[in-house]
């Protein structure tokens, strides 16, 4: 689980960035929209991606959950 925590914490952290927002609203979001379990079933693809494309497909994410 540590290198699933780990994982979490940098899309977390690299998603915090790309949008300018607090670590809390973070968290609320992805409480919100599932995204932890979005990353740990998507695990394989993520973890191949840059920290920005991460951002960017969590953020697609939540807007088409929005819809």
């Amino acid at each position: 689980m540590s290198g699933n925590a780990e994982f979490i914490t940098y899309c977390m952290e690299e998603y915090k960035a790309v949008k300018g927002i607090t670590g809390k609203e973070v968290i609320t979001l992805f409480k919100k929209h599932n995204i932890i379990d979005y990353i740990v079933t998507c695990y394989g693809a993520l973890h191949t991606m840059g920290g920005l494309a991460i951002a960017e497909d969590i953020d697609s994410l939540i807007e088409n959950k929005k819809r």
